[in-house]
């Protein structure tokens, strides 16, 4: 079994930056894709952004060029580097990541979630 713990979200002012974290760990072989989603009250949740092994990053339009998605394969973590946060930015997000547990199984698994809060 594979697990992922948050941390770093927090209230900041709009225009302020937050560093999400996310360490996985458990019976990990590899790690594949490594993500954040977000899901703000009301809505559903959505993929903000996403980093393959190789490093190859994907993004939703609205972060874009704000944040950053990062990972250190030695340490089973990813990141997200939050700037400019903006009052629409507040939600729960959540890390997911994909890959191969020792002894064969495929492995996907989610974090329980950090609150960010961006006041206007």
């Amino acid at each position: 079994q594979v697990q992922l713990v948050e941390s770093g979200g927090g209230l900041v002012q709009a225009g302020g930056s937050l560093r999400l974290s996310c360490v996985a760990s458990g019976s990990i072989f590899s790690i594949d894709a490594m993500g954040w989603h977000r899901q703000a009250p009301g809505k559903q949740r959505e993929l903000v952004a996403v980093i393959s092994s190789g490093g190859s990053t994907n993004y939703v339009d609205s972060v874009k060029g704000r944040f950053t998605i990062s990972r250190d394969n030695a340490k089973s973590t990813v990141y997200l580097q939050m700037n400019s946060l903006k009052p629409e930015d507040t939600a729960v997000y959540y890390c997911n990541a994909a890959g191969l547990e020792h002894g064969g199984p495929n492995f996907g698994s989610w974090g329980q979630g950090t609150q960010v809060t961006v006041s206007s």
